[in-house]
């Protein structure tokens, strides 16, 4: 019997592939949390969350056709997606990825180095880097 206790991967993984600002500032929402909370965070980025970032549209709200819902995210001076990452940036806890894979489907490899993005990764990185992981979320 051994003495040594095996404790559980505390990392918190996010993976984000919709590009909708609702699931974006979710995703974001939940790295924050978890950072103040003092636990690592990876966030992965695919499809159009990826474009979204490329493109830099982390800062105003747009919930198509839900207009009342970006005046009073607004009003309440609720956090854009921008001020969400960098609180997980500052923390020193968080780690933001793109799928290389996403990123040629998309045809945006000049952007990649301009995107402020940490590191690039296929499917098979990730499932290494993921491996154990109980808390993830999908969106």
């Amino acid at each position: 019997m051994s003495d040594r206790v095996s404790t559980p991967d505390n990392r918190v993984v996010v993976f984000l592939h919709s590009g909708e600002y609702d699931r974006v500032h979710q995703g974001l929402s939940i790295a924050a949390a978890a950072t103040a909370a003092g636990r690592r965070v990876e966030v992965y980025l695919f499809w159009w969350a990826l474009e979204r970032f490329l493109l830099d549209r982390l800062d105003e709200p747009d919930f198509a056709g839900r207009e009342d819902v970006a005046d009073r995210f607004e009003a309440r001076g609720m956090p854009t997606v921008r001020a969400l990452l960098e609180h997980v940036r500052d923390s020193g806890l968080g780690t933001v990825a793109g799928c290389t894979g996403s990123l040629g489907a998309l045809g945006s490899e000049s952007k990649a180095g301009d995107s402020g993005i940490d590191v690039w990764l296929g499917w098979s990185a990730i499932l290494q880097r993921t491996a154990g992981v109980a808390d993830r979320f999908y969106l």
